[in-house]
């Protein structure tokens, strides 16, 4: 049963991460990988809300496996941001290759203390 949580989870993950990432990136004029940094924003905020709500006692493993691994672990993307890193870097956009990888990690640091945060506010 876990297993199947997890897929679900992630077929409605994945299609929503490239889904979102075309129509954020459609919008923007850069080399900058927006729409992977939106995902893995978003991913972050809801892993965030996800794991304060666990905390709280106010969502089962089943919520986690469902939402935390399944839905998040297919929406966020490391290997993607990673490759478009490298890219960045070899083309050389390095100063948006360093953009990327920092505001990445502030971001979604500041995304899961957000979600945390507000999942303390809301069950704790």
């Amino acid at each position: 049963m876990n297993w199947l949580l997890v897929v679900v989870g992630a077929v409605v993950g994945a299609p929503l991460r490239y889904l979102t990432d075309r129509a954020v990136q459609s919008r923007h004029d850069s080399v900058f990988p927006w729409g992977t940094f939106a995902v893995n924003a978003g991913g972050c905020l809801v892993l965030g809300l996800l794991t304060g709500a666990a905390a709280a006692g106010a969502a089962s493993s089943d919520v986690q496996l469902l939402v935390g691994t399944g839905f998040c672990g297919a929406l966020t993307t490391y290997s993607t941001f990673s490759y478009e890193t490298l890219r960045l870097a070899e083309s050389g956009a390095g100063r948006y290759a360093l953009a990327n990888v920092f505001g990445s990690i502030a971001v979604g640091l500041a995304a899961v203390y957000a979600g945390a945060g507000l999942a303390s506010a809301l069950w704790g």
